[in-house]
This record gives structure tokens, C-alpha cells and sequence, in this order.
């Protein structure tokens, strides 16, 4: 019998607010240790804790994203649990009664849809962090990011295999992002991903034992991580094991996952309502005033570039990958009223080639969107061939000022008259007259040669199309 994977993800987005979730502390990325944390932070006897609103707006902004409920009584909680980087002795979060109920998030993988259902969003503080790089022996700590504001976001567990839980945990990054909650930096924590997986025979009901992978700081260690683990439950029941409910480390070195500590169910914590902080309650005008201030989510902005562009679902999921890819491409269309798949071509083809080489995101593109535009205004004309126009693509992303400028320094032009292409046919006829003949005993081939002579006769600068038609005109006559 075969294996089926159950993948749920538990993802922990840093909420962009200038300071913290219960204090007035900086949440700016790189300080020196310890320097950003406030009495609140390191809990100081006798400081209470005062809630962020935009903390709370963000929170709010996601629910309303992924159609959630959202809570207009939720209640903070303490987590309880004892380690080197929690300066409490216990968590502020939320447990029976989050800001955000259910929800759910569309995913696309090889070209179909997969609706994922999430469980739930809550608040909560971050803890600090252990540093074990700089000591000898020993560990430091450092508590900036203690109390730093997160949304713990909670999938159910629908996800089917490795593929699967990535272009989860790609559409949930481009979604925090687009809507302005999380800077989405994985590599600074901002945007964090735990995986539990199991596995169970294809068929069967009941889910299996899960194993907690923690911290996947990039979707590539995470889908390593997942396979392997997977792999590793299953040989483990093939050879008679048991699955023991724990949380696990990824190691990319050696692309494997190792046992960190046993798994804690919820009961351990021993959860009660926080007494220092009263019941969140939201007005309905507050949600109101925030859903009136969203802007168009990923899912509608790819549906209507299908059905105003004439795209392909491929190619509208790649135009709003990310917010800023999607408004350079309509501002790229109403600048240079040129075809609209035109317009997808250059951008997914030539500058995100560009974009990918420089290590740069779209909105730090050396050729904005006005600029592009004018080139491809003389690509729809016949001005430019496709080989002249990537050239002054480059010439662009190095600083020149316009297309119009490039191709009258540079002598671009594309010769589509055919009254100055037919001498150039003419005179390749005549010189090759065995391509002719071949192509007249039925030799394709021949035809794409006479071709390729006639471009190299204009050094490129004659209109592929016109030559392909005076070409043929004057091989029938």
C-alpha cells in the first residue's frame, strides 16, 4: 500500500509596527543586543503591558484577506514555559479565542487550484533569542526581539506533500506582504514556518503521528526538510517503528532532520487569560473603516488580469507574484498601449532576467515602467526587430536616457519597407542559387537559410517578417 503525507503549517509573520506589541521598544532589525528591550520586555516587577493598535489593525487586515471571522471579543493568554530566551517564565498569546477564526487561502501549483482552509490567526509576543556562535562553552541572550508583534497563522492539516506546502508558504508570504503587515524578510525572522508532518496509508481516516519541524527560514530547506522527513516516518513504520511525537531541527548540511525535544500538547502549557491585559473587543466601525482601506488581494488582481488581458492563468500568476510586479505591469500597459501579452513577455522574459541577475526586487528596476514602455511602443510599430530591442534593453538597464535616444545613437532602425528589402532578396538569389533550387525540389529547410542570408546582407536590420514575404513572392514567380 502506498503512503499519503499530512502536512500542516504553522507560520509566525513579524507585524510590521514600529515598536513593540506591549511596549513603546524599537522593533528595528540588527541593533546591538539588548539595547531595544524595555522593562515590559524583560518583565520588570510591577510594569504592565498596553496593547499595540496596529498590531491589532494588522491582524484584523489578514482576517479580512482570507475571508476569516474576526473576533469582536478575543482574549489574550499566557503561555507557560520556562526557557533561557523568555524572561517571563511564559508567553503572552492567545488560545480559546483568537482574533481570527478559519479563513482560507487559494494556492496554485502547476497550474490548478487548491483551496487550503487555515484554522485560525492569532496575537502574540515574540520571545528573545540564544546565541551560541561568539561564546565559548557557553550561550548569550538577547532579548530584542522579545515582545516583537507576530501573527501566528495556523493551516489545517490539507496539505499533501512537500510541493504542496511550499506554494502554501509562498502564496501566505505574497499575501502578508501585498497587504502591508510583514516585511516578509526570512532571513531577518520576519516571516517564519514550522511544518507538521505525518504520514498515514493512502485511504485511511485517522492522521498519523506528527513531527514538528521548526524554524524553516527558506522555502527551499523547507521543502528539503519536508521530503526527508517524510521518508523518515515512513522507513521507520515500514520496519515495524513508532512515530514519537517531537520537535525536530532541519540540518540543510547534511539534509537530514534530527530530534531537538518531545513535543508539548497544549495542555502543557497550562493556558489562563492573561489578568494584566482585558478582552480585545472590536467595534464594528473599526472593521469597517480597515476593510474600506484594503486594496485588491493577489487572487482578484490575477482573475481580472486573465479576463481584462487575455492571459494565460501562468502568466497572471507570475505578473502578481508580488504587488509590486502586478502595478509595474499595469502602469507598463496604459504607458505603452501595446499588447498586453507583449507587455507580460518583456516583463516576465527580459527584466525579470535583469531583476534575477542584479539581485534586485521590481521596485529597485533600473528601467521603470515609463521607460520600458517606450521601448516597446517601438517594438509594436516595426521600429525595432527582436534582437535590436533587447539591445536597447541593455542599453536602458546601463543608464541611457530613452529607447527613441538609443536607437537614433546607435542606428536601430528596422528596415520594414519592401521596395529596400527586394534588392537584398534579389541579390541573395542570385548568389545562392543551390539553397534555391534545393528549395524548390521541396527542401524546407533551404527557405530558413535564404533567410538567415538576406538578415546578413542587412546586418540585421531588415523586418523578419517582410523578408520572409518578399522572399517567398519572388521564389514562387
Amino acid at each position: 500500500m502506498s503512503w499519503e503525507v499530512v502536512i500542516g503549517i504553522e507560520t509566525h509573520a513579524q507585524l510590521r509596527t514600529q515598536s513593540k506589541i506591549f511596549s513603546g521598544a524599537s522593533t528595528a532589525f540588527g541593533a546591538a543586543p539588548n539595547t531595544q528591550a524595555s522593562a515590559i520586555d524583560i518583565a520588570l516587577p510591577g510594569v504592565l503591558p498596553v496593547l499595540n493598535r496596529a498590531a491589532v489593525e494588522h491582524a484584523v487586515r489578514f482576517g479580512l484577506a482570507v475571508n476569516g471571522t474576526i473576533s469582536r471579543r478575543s482574549v489574550f493568554a499566557r503561555k507557560n514555559y520556562f526557557y533561557p530566551d523568555l524572561p517571563k517564565g511564559y508567553q503572552i498569546s492567545q488560545y480559546e479565542l483568537p482574533i481570527v477564526q478559519g479563513g482560507a487561502l487559494t494556492v496554485l501549483l502547476e497550474g490548478k487550484e487548491k483551496t487550503v482552509r487555515l484554522t485560525r490567526a492569532h496575537l502574540e509576543e515574540d520571545a528573545g533569542k540564544s546565541l551560541h556562535e561568539d561564546f565559548h562553552g557557553m550561550s548569550g541572550i538577547d532579548l530584542n526581539r522579545a515582545g516583537t508583534p507576530l501573527l501566528e497563522i495556523v493551516s489545517e492539516p490539507e496539505l499533501r506533500g512537500a510541493k504542496e506546502a511550499v506554494a502554501y508558504a509562498r502564496t501566505l508570504h505574497a499575501l502578508v506582504v501585498w497587504i502591508g503587515i510583514c516585511d516578509g524578510n526570512m532571513q531577518e525572522g520576519s516571516f517564519r514556518c514550522d511544518a507538521n508532518v505525518s504520514v498515514r496509508r493512502t485511504g485511511d481516516p485517522k492522521l498519523g503521528t506528527r513531527c514538528e519541524l521548526k524554524n524553516l527560514n527558506s522555502f527551499r530547506f523547507m521543502e528539503h526538510a519536508i521530503e526527508f522527513e517524510a521518508r523518515r516516518q515512513i522507513d521507520l513504520l515500514e520496519d515495524g517503528g513508532k512515530i514519537v511525537q517531537e520537535t525536530r531541527l532541519y540540518d540543510p548540511e547534511r539534509n537530514e532532520t534530527r530530534s531537538m525535544r518531545s513535543k508539548e500538547d497544549a495542555q502543557d502549557y497550562r493556558y489562563f487569560p492573561d489578568p494584566d491585559l482585558l478582552p480585545l473587543v472590536l467595534r464594528e466601525e473599526e472593521i469597517e473603516r480597515i476593510r474600506s482601506g484594503m486594496t485588491e488581494l493577489p487572487e482578484a488582481r490575477r482573475r481580472r488580469f486573465v479576463a481584462q488581458y487575455a492571459l494565460s492563468p501562468y502568466d497572471a500568476a507570475l505578473l502578481t507574484g508580488s504587488r509590486g510586479a502586478a502595478d509595474y505591469y499595469e502602469a507598463l500597459v496604459k504607458a505603452s498601449g501595446a499588447d498586453p501579452k507583449l507587455c507580460a513577455n518583456w516583463q516576465t522574459g527580459a527584466l525579470s532576467a535583469a531583476l534575477n541577475d542584479a539581485d534586485v526586487p521590481i521596485e529597485q528596476a533600473k528601467i521603470s515602467a515609463g521607460l520600458l514602455a517606450g521601448l516597446l511602443k517601438r517594438v509594436a510599430d516595426g521600429t525595432l526587430s527582436g534582437k535590436m530591442a533587447k539591445e536597447v534593453f541593455d542599453a536602458l538597464w546601463s543608464g541611457e536616457s530613452s529607447a527613441d535616444a538609443v536607437i537614433e545613437k546607435r542606428g536601430l532602425r528596422q528596415i520594414s519597407d519592401a521596395a529596400a528589402i527586394e534588392p537584398l532578396v534579389e541579390e541573395v538569389l542570385r548568389t545562392h542559387a543551390k539553397q534555391v533550387e534545393d528549395y524548390r525540389a521541396g527542401k524546407e529547410k533551404a527557405f530558413n537559410s535564404l533567410v538567415g542570408q538576406v538578415m546578413k546582407a542587412s546586418k540585421g536590420t531588415a523586418n523578419p517578417a517582410q523578408v520572409n514575404e518578399v522572399l517567398r513572392r519572388k521564389l514562387s514567380g
